[in-house]
């Protein structure tokens, strides 16, 4: 079963779009909740293929856009809408994530499909650092999961002359190398990293984490270095890190992708973490 582009009303004025699999059956599924990373989207590369092999294997597997991604409803694919992808926030993401659960637990539709116990929160690059927050803040979250995610969301941001001049100008842009868009950061999503800095620290949330944790990172990733992943395994180490030999950071996906399986590399990021998942049953 497949639900497609599901409009979750968010706290911050746009639709969060959603997906939804699953194998229609008698069994109540583990819920597997899955976040994109920097100027990504549900629908990007081979993540539908990836959420066809997790209700294959008798999951219940949610995966959605950021409201402010920059997609809309429409068009949900890229990003026709630049404004708001310039307005985003790392507020806005935790606050979208958190909507989501709170959607998929309460659903009277799905509740003898759902094991509401059983909630598994999976986060690419970006979204690596947003669900573990995340999972610091709801105890209702078994298992975290990490694919070449963050350890340290400041140090993305520009500093000395840079950052002086952002916050003069009040927008920056970086220059998206597929779509050749001209894509807005407005000062806006600096000042709020600012104003919650406690909350964001991924380095503290680590280190209390009270639940299961798997990270999983390739040796050849150039966009998130692996040693970001070396650096929440030491703050936890009660972590399980496993490494993907020669696996970028894209995890052997493109977009568009088109062939009809997923990629080698993401086959076994999939696995390990469906085997993970199993092993804290």
């Amino acid at each position: 079963m497949v639900h497609k582009n599901i409009q979750i009303a968010g706290l911050h004025q746009k639709p969060i779009l959603t997906d939804i699999h699953y194998t229609k059956n008698n069994q109540k599924k583990g819920i597997v909740i899955f976040c994109h990373g920097y100027k990504g989207y549900k629908d990007w590369g081979a993540w539908n293929l990836m959420a066809t092999e997790f209700a294959k294997q008798n999951f219940f597997f949610v995966k959605f856009s950021f409201s402010h991604s920059g997609g809309t409803v429409k068009q949900p694919i890229d990003f026709p809408d630049l404004k708001a992808f310039g307005q985003n926030s790392y507020t806005k993401e935790l606050d979208d994530l958190q909507s989501v659960i709170d959607f998929i637990v309460n659903q009277e539709e799905f509740a003898d499909q759902l094991d509401t116990e059983n909630i598994t929160l999976i986060g690419h690059s970006r979204g690596g650092g947003v669900v573990t927050l995340k999972t610091g803040e709801d105890s209702r979250i078994k298992n975290v999961v990490s694919w070449a995610g963050l350890s340290d969301l400041e140090a993305r941001f520009p500093k000395g002359f840079k950052l002086w001049w952002w916050k003069i100008r009040g927008v920056g842009y970086v220059v998206n190398g597929r779509t050749k868009q001209k894509m807005p950061h407005y000062i806006s999503f600096y000042k709020d990293y600012v104003q919650n800095k406690e909350r964001f620290n991924i380095q503290k949330t680590a280190q209390n984490l009270n639940a299961n944790h798997l990270l999983i990172h390739g040796t050849n990733d150039e966009v998130v270095l692996p040693v970001e992943s070396e650096n929440v395994h030491k703050w936890n180490p009660k972590s399980t890190l496993v490494w993907i030999e020669k696996m970028n950071h894209s995890l052997g996906c493109s977009q568009p992708y088109t062939e009809k399986e997923m990629p080698e590399d993401l086959k076994k990021v999939v696995q390990k973490t469906i085997d993970f998942i199993h092993a804290q049953s």
